[in-house]
C-alpha cells in the first residue's frame, strides 16, 4: 500500500522481494522501447551463436587442417572462422549500442518520473526528510540502475546463453566429460545463491550510508556562511569524515563478500577445466576422441566456466541494483498528503479575491501534539489589507501555509473565493495567490528566468515592465549582461534589497488577485527598505493583501490588524485602538517597535 508523504525515510521499508522481482518493477519504463529491446536481443543471440560457432571452427582447423595436413582445408576452415568472428564483432557492436542506449533512456525517464513525483509531495514530507538523502536516491541509485540495464542484464543474458549453448556443445562433443562438468555445477551455484543474498543486503546498507554523506554535504555547503562565521569547520570535517568512513566500511563489507563470491566461483569453475583437460588428454592418447574434439571441448568448457564466473559477478550488480530500485520505488510509492480531489470544484471566474478561515485548527505533522492554530475565524473581503502580528510561534506563517494548501487543517474550513480549498485543485488555487517571502527565493538562473517564474510565458517586455514597477530595473541594467545575467545559487550576486525587489517583480508579473507578504522589509537597511516599500505600494494596489507585519510602515497599509498568540486570534482592530485595548499588542509595541520618531511601531 502506498504511504502518505509525511512518512520519513526511517519508516518501515517496502516488503522484501527477490532481486529479480524487485528489478521487474522497472519493466514499465522499458516497455515503450520494445523495438530497441528486440534489436538488442537479436544482436545478442547472433553474438552468442557466433561465439559458440568459433569452437566448431577451432575443431575444423585442428582436425582438417593441422592433423590431416591439408593446406586447402586449413585455409577454408580459417576463412570460415574469420567470417564468424566478423559477424560476432558486428553483432557485439549492435548489442552494446542498443543496450547502453536503453540504459541511458530508461534512467532518464525514471529520474524524470521520480523528480516529478517529488514535486507533488507537500512541504510536510520535507520537514522529516533530508534533502541530500533524496538527491542520493535520484542520482546515485538511478546511476546504479543505468549500469544494470545498460550492461549487466545483457551480460547476464549473454552469458546464460553461452552457458546453455556451451553445455549443449559439450554434450555433443563428449558425453562423458559433460557429465563431469555437470557434476560440478551445484558446487558453483551454491555460493552464488548464498553470497548473492548477503551482497544485496550489504548493497542496500551501502547506499543508505552514501545517502547520509550526501545529506551532510548538502546541509553544510548550503549554510557555509554560518559554518565559517562560527568557526565550525573542524567539527564539520570530523563529522563528515565519520560519515564517509561509515560509507566506506559498508562498501568494504559489500566488496569483500562480492570478491569472495567471484574468487570461489572462478576457483571451482577453472579447477573443473583442469580436471577435464587431464581426463580428456588421456582420452586423446587412447584414441577415444580426436585432438580437435578435445580442443573444442576445452574451448566450450572455458566458455561455460567464464559464463558462470561472469554471471556470479553480474549477480552482485543485480543485487546492488535491487537495493537501489527498492529505494527509488519507495519514493514513487509515497502518496501526496495534499492532492486534488477526484472531481475538483472550480473556483469562480473572474476571481473575487476573498479569503475566509472558519474555526480552523491545525498542527504540523512533525509536531502533532503542539497545535499551531486553534479555532481561528477570519474573513477578508476583496481588496482588503490585513496585517497579522504577534510573537514568534503565534501561528502567522501557518495561516499562509494553509491558505496555499501546503497542508490541510485538522478541523474547520479554509475558503478562497467562497470555495473550500480542500475541494479545489491545488494548482488552480495557487494560481490565484502570489507570495513575497521575508527571505526571497532567487534561483541559480538569469534575471529573466527568475522574474518569469510565476508566469513562464511572459515576454521580455512584460518582464521589464514588472521590474520597472518593482524599482528593480536600475540595478538589473548594471549587471554584466542585464536581464540575461546569471544570479548564482540563491542569488548570491545580489544584495538583500535587490533580491527582495526581484521577488516583488515576480509577484507583479504573476498578477494574482491575492497577495501574501511575509514582511518584505524587516531585514533591509533604510535605503533598501524605501525602495522595496515603494515597490510594495504598486504591488498591493487593487489586490487582497494578507501580510505578516513587523514594522509600523507595514501596519500603516493595513485596513485591519489581527493580533495572534499561541495559535489563536486574540484581538482585531486598528493600531491606535489595539495599543489602548490589547495588553499583548501594547507590550510588543512598547518593547520592540519604537520608531525613529518615538512612535510605537507595529508588532509581529
Amino acid at each position: 500500500m502506498a504511504r502518505a508523504d509525511r512518512i520519513p525515510f526511517d519508516a518501515p521499508k517496502l516488503p522484501p522481494a527477490t532481486a529479480v522481482r524487485t528489478l521487474a518493477r522497472v519493466g514499465r519504463f522499458v516497455r515503450p522501447y520494445l523495438r530497441q529491446v528486440a534489436i538488442a536481443a537479436v544482436a545478442l543471440l547472433v553474438a552468442a551463436g557466433a561465439v559458440l560457432a568459433i569452437g566448431q571452427g577451432l575443431r575444423f582447423v585442428i582436425d582438417r587442417g593441422f592433423v590431416a595436413g591439408s593446406a586447402d582445408e586449413l585455409d577454408r576452415a580459417l576463412g570460415l572462422l574469420g567470417g564468424v568472428i566478423a559477424v560476432m564483432a558486428l553483432a557485439t557492436y549492435a548489442r552494446f549500442y542498443f543496450v547502453s542506449w536503453l540504459g541511458e533512456r530508461v534512467t532518464a525517464d525514471l529520474r524524470r518520473e521520480v523528480f516529478s513525483h517529488l514535486l507533488t509531495l507537500s512541504p510536510g514530507y520535507f520537514e522529516t526528510t533530508r534533502t541530500g538523502e533524496v538527491i542520493s536516491r535520484l542520482t546515485n541509485d538511478t546511476t546504479m540502475l543505468e549500469t544494470v540495464i545498460g550492461s549487466s542484464v545483457s551480460m547476464a543474458v549473454r552469458n546464460a546463453l553461452l552457458l546453455v549453448g556451451g553445455l549443449v556443445m559439450l554434450a555433443l562433443t563428449s558425453a562423458k566429460l559433460t557429465l563431469l562438468v555437470l557434476a560440478g555445477v551445484p558446487l558453483v551455484i551454491a555460493p552464488i545463491v548464498l553470497f548473492g543474498r548477503r551482497v544485496r543486503r550489504l548493497a542496500r546498507a551501502s547506499q543508505d550510508r552514501i545517502g547520509d554523506v550526501g545529506a551532510y554535504v548538502d546541509e553544510a555547503l548550503h549554510e557555509i556562511r554560518t559554518v565559517q562565521a562560527y568557526g565550525h569547520e573542524a567539527v564539520d570535517r570530523a563529522r563528515f569524515g565519520a560519515r564517509v568512513e561509515e560509507a566506506f566500511a559498508a562498501g568494504r563489507r559489500r566488496i569483500a563478500q562480492r570478491a569472495l563470491l567471484v574468487a570461489i566461483v572462478i576457483l571451482l569453475a577453472f579447477g573443473a577445466v583442469g580436471i577435464i583437460l587431464w581426463i580428456g588428454g588421456h582420452d586423446v592418447l587412447a584414441g577415444r576422441i580426436s585432438p580437435g574434439d578435445l580442443s573444442a571441448f576445452v574451448f566450450y568448457a572455458v566458455i561455460v566456466a567464464g559464463a558462470v564466473g561472469a554471471i556470479s559477478e553480474v549477480i552482485g550488480d543485480i543485487q546492488r541494483a535491487a537495493g537501489a530500485t527498492e529505494r527509488l520505488f519507495e519514493l514513487l510509492a509515497l502518496e501526496p498528503a495534499v492532492r486534488a480531489p477526484a472531481d475538483p470544484q472550480p473556483l469562480p471566474s473572474p476571481p473575487r479575491g476573498t479569503v475566509a478561515f472558519e474555526c480552523v485548527t491545525f498542527a504540523y505533522p512533525s509536531r502533532p501534539d503542539t497545535p499551531a492554530l486553534i479555532d481561528v475565524d477570519l474573513s477578508i473581503a476583496r481588496g482588503e489589507r490585513v496585517a497579522l502580528v504577534g510573537p514568534s510561534g503565534a501561528g502567522k506563517t501557518t495561516v499562509f501555509q494553509l491558505l496555499l494548501r501546503f497542508y490541510d487543517p485538522l478541523g474547520g474550513v479554509v475558503r478562497v473565493d467562497g470555495v473550500d480549498v480542500a475541494r479545489a485543485d491545488p494548482a488552480a488555487l495557487r494560481r490565484r495567490i502570489a507570495l513575497v517571502p521575508q527571505d526571497p527565493v532567487i534561483f541559480a538562473a538569469s534575471v529573466l528566468e527568475n522574474v518569469r517564474y510565476g508566469r513562464p510565458d511572459a515576454t521580455q517586455d512584460e518582464v521589464r515592465a514588472a521590474c520597472e514597477a518593482a524599482y528593480a530595473t536600475e540595478f538589473v541594467e548594471r549587471l554584466p549582461h542585464g536581464f540575461a545575467s546569471e544570479l548564482g545559487e540563491r542569488g548570491v550576486r545580489l544584495s538583500g534589497g535587490e533580491r527582495q525587489r526581484l521577488a516583488i517583480a515576480r509577484a507583479i508579473l504573476a498578477d494574482r488577485p491575492i497577495l501574501l507578504l511575509d514582511e518584505a522589509t524587516s531585514a533591509l537597511d533604510a535605503q533598501s527598505e524605501r525602495m522595496v516599500q515603494l515597490a510594495l505600494e504598486r504591488l498591493m494596489a487593487e489586490r487582497t493583501v494578507l501580510m505578516i507585519a513587523h514594522r509600523l510602515a507595514t501596519v500603516r497599509h493595513a485596513d485591519r490588524i489581527v493580533v495572534m498568540d499561541a495559535g489563536r486570534i486574540v484581538a482585531v482592530g486598528p493600531h491606535e485602538r489595539l495599543v489602548a485595548d490589547n495588553a499583548l499588542y501594547a507590550r510588543l509595541a512598547a518593547l520592540q517597535f519604537v520608531g525613529a520618531t518615538g512612535e510605537a511601531s507595529a508588532p509581529g
